[in-house]
């Protein structure tokens, strides 16, 4: 039997939930509304079992990008690490900017096809639920550099010692990278490893990731750009 996946609507359209809630079911989403961002926190606050939200960004009280902001921003790591697709209204690329900036996973223009949002969140779902790469036998959980610990089985993150906060798709990212060092992925072969062939994206969006991430990991320099080729991945190994 297919696991149900509970999923948060954040959208003042009081239309859009009931439909949208029978379509998904046909993909074992069970889906929950809220038309104002106070009611989704207590929502999310109150119920550990949500695996994704859908966020409109025109909202009352607060808009999506500042609603993104406080999840990413949350005390309660389960919150921090959640997936975010954002509802763009207009689809605009600034929109789009803002929200990848901010941590959301994906975005998509309104209005939109039931079943490209479906297609989505089952790409973000399905890499949310399996490790990001298969770990070398002897050391199961963790890629260790100097300066840098990523533990792949717990999804945590060490630099010089402290935790960093990543949301999924910069971790997943980082795992790739460091996963195999020196290797150079372009912007493209990221998009198609991180998101699926089914994500409509563009190559602005690594770059913004790729930014993103280099801010968290400082004062290390892991990741290095190679002109019109893409990344890389830099540091040295830990000693064994």
């Amino acid at each position: 039997m297919a696991m149900t996946h509970h999923l948060l609507l954040v959208d003042d359209d009081e239309h859009l939930a009931a439909p949208l809630a029978a379509y998904l079911q046909r993909f074992d989403m069970a889906l929950q509304a809220a038309t104002r961002p106070s009611q989704a926190l207590a929502l999310l606050q109150s119920c550990a079992s949500f695996d994704a939200v859908i966020l409109d960004v025109m909202l009352p009280e607060m808009d999506g990008f500042e609603f993104c902001r406080t999840l990413r921003h949350h005390a309660e790591a389960r919150l921090r690490d959640l997936p975010v697709i954002m509802l763009t209204a207009r689809g605009e690329l600034a929109d789009r900017v803002v929200g990848l900036e901010l941590g959301a996973d994906d975005y998509l223009p309104k209005p939109f096809e039931p079943r490209e949002l479906a297609a989505r969140l089952q790409t973000i779902l399905r890499r949310r639920a399996r490790p990001a790469a298969d770990p070398p036998a002897d050391d199961p959980g963790a890629l260790r550099f100097e300066g840098l610990e990523i533990d792949r089985a717990r999804r945590e993150v060490l630099r010089l010692g402290e935790p960093v906060e990543l949301t999924g798709t910069e971790f997943e990212l980082l795992v790739l990278l460091a996963g195999e060092p020196r290797k150079v992925f372009s912007r493209d072969e990221i998009l198609n490893r991180l998101r699926g062939q089914d994500a409509d994206l563009y190559t602005r969006a690594v770059d913004l990731l790729v930014s993103r991430l280099r801010r968290k990991l400082e004062p290390l320099e892991c990741i290095k750009t190679l002109r019109n080729a893409g990344y890389a991945f830099a540091a040295a190994r830990a000693p064994a």
